[in-house]
């Protein structure tokens, strides 16, 4: 009987932190990451369905966004300034991350291969773009809390990752700031 290494790699998605170049208050790892792009990416779907009249499959994008880190267990994650430092650098790293995914893939058994490939290399381009816009997201709701922490060292990423989601020009991403990012500067006592 052959095992198969897929699972337990992911698995592995725990010990890789997050934002090492930052000096964080409270520690992320790339496992704890994709949960929460996949609950932003959902609700993102939900509003672009409900709110706009889209009709994206919203399982796809969750499915998309719980394996959109799986690479940077074979790559690590590479920290966001040095990843867009520049087109080349950008183009290398994409192209390193399909090579880890294709990895990743082959320690599937075969019969899940091509279904896996679809979540991994080509899951399409607006299901990529909503979970891009989840993981910014997720970014910005990071800078917050650790601004909410004391931690001074995310007061420039807050406001370029800001600017970055409105560059996005999604009303997902203006709906999601307008109805929800509020609650994410309270404190337990202010959300009951």
């Amino acid at each position: 009987m052959k095992n198969y290494n897929f699972f337990a790699y992911l698995n592995r998605m725990k010990y890789i932190e997050r934002w090492s170049l930052m000096r964080s208050a409270m520690k992320e790892n790339i496992m704890e990451h994709s949960e929460q792009v996949a609950q932003l990416a959902h609700m993102l779907a939900v509003i672009h369905n409900t709110i706009y009249g889209g009709n994206v499959n919203v399982g796809d994008v969750v499915i998309y966004a719980v394996y959109h880190e799986a690479s940077e267990v074979i790559t690590g994650d590479l920290p966001t300034p040095i990843k867009y430092f520049n087109a080349d650098i950008n183009s290398a790293y994409k192209n390193l991350e399909e090579i880890a995914n294709k990895k990743l893939i082959k320690m599937l058994p075969e019969v899940f291969q091509a279904q896996f490939e679809k979540i991994l290399i080509t899951p399409g381009p607006f299901v990529e773009k909503i979970v891009k816009a989840a993981d910014k997201l997720a970014a910005y709701i990071k800078c917050i809390e650790e601004i909410k922490f004391g931690n001074s060292e995310f007061v420039k990423a807050k406001k370029t990752i800001f600017e970055d989601l409105k560059q996005m020009d999604m009303l997902e991403i203006d709906y999601f700031l307008e109805h929800f990012i509020q609650g994410f500067e309270k404190t337990l006592d202010e959300l009951e």
